[in-house]
Order: structure tokens, then sequence, then C-alpha cells
């Protein structure tokens, strides 16, 4: 069974950055990645963009990717957008279907910020986008929770349907949505 690979933000706006992130997961993990925008980041200041915006811009940056789709569960949910409400739902629906939640360094960094992270690893693989030839060091309280979860061969997370996180080099490119808004 081909894994669901889920890469969250708020898209404000949909950029290469993201797309080339989502391509590259979906082939290294062989796996359908939904693009699913945050409706209230918990742990940055709000969109520009409405939501209806940048669903729009969403749709019209995935027409014609048959490995990348759009799900706007987030959207409809009132307060904040926390991760593990979401894995609670989609593992329900997908039952022991591998999902992989995709993040780059830092978020993944910064995870034991995160509301009931700790959770996550049940609900999940992580799938973490690293930096060609940059060796990722991690903060000790998430060292220590990663310590015997680490992979870094994506076919790997095959076997279970959560609990391994995989390092995944992707190809960096220097494009940020701040600086996207800027030039607008």
């Amino acid at each position: 069974m081909k894994p669901l690979a889920i890469l969250g933000g708020t898209f404000d706006p949909v950029h290469i950055g993201h797309l080339n992130a989502a391509w590259e997961a979906a082939e290294l993990l062989d796996a359908e990645v939904r693009l699913m925008p945050a409706n209230v980041p918990p742990h940055r200041p709000p969109p520009v963009a409405s939501a209806e915006q940048r669903v729009a811009m969403l749709r019209a940056a995935l027409q014609g990717q048959s490995r990348l789709s759009l799900d706007t569960r987030e959207l409809q949910r009132e307060g904040p957008s926390y991760t593990v409400d979401t894995l609670v739902e989609l593992r329900a629906e997908q039952g022991d279907r591998p999902l992989v939640l995709l993040l780059g360094e830092d978020a993944f960094a910064g995870l034991p910020s995160w509301h009931r992270w700790h959770e996550l690893f049940e609900l999940a693989h992580m799938g973490v986008l690293t930096r060609p030839g940059v060796e990722p060091t991690w903060p000790a309280g998430l060292a220590e929770a990663i310590s015997g979860r680490l992979t870094t061969d994506p076919q790997g997370i095959r076997a279970t349907h959560a609990g391994r996180v995989v390092l995944m080099p992707i190809t960096p490119l220097e494009i940020s949505a701040t600086r996207v808004r800027e030039l607008l």
C-alpha cells in the first residue's frame, strides 16, 4: 500500500519550494502527497491571504499533478490547526496505511513546542526534509524521543503505519513565502 504523506503549511502563497518538496517526497517515498493549508497556524502569524485565496492558488498549482493533491480539512475546523488532531482524523480514515508527516528540519527541531507532540509518533512517520550534506542536530528532548526511530531508507516506512523518522535530503531552493509576498 502506497504511503500517504502530508505537507502542511499556510501556503501564503504557495511557491515552487513547496511544490519541489512535495514532488521529491512523492518520489522518495513512492507516495501520494497531500498539501494541507492550515486555518489558524499555532506557531506563526495568521496568513495574509484568505482561506479561499490560498485554496485557489493551491488548486492552480496542483492542476495536472497526479501524485499531489489538496486536502482542506484544517480550513473547515475552528480554532488552531493542531497537527495531532489532523493525524487522528487521517488515522481513523486510513487504517493501517503508512502516514508520513513531512516537515522541514527547522520545523522538526521545534517539534517539542507542538501541541501533544509525543502522540505524533503513534499516528504517523515523520519525513524530515533535510539539506544534502548537512548533518542535522536536534534539541536534547527531541533527540531522546527519536532515538531508535531514525532511518535514511524512505522505503523502510512501509513495514509499519507510524513511528519512524526518515531523513530525506531534498534539493534546497532559496525561496520563501515571505519573500514572494514582498515582491507582490
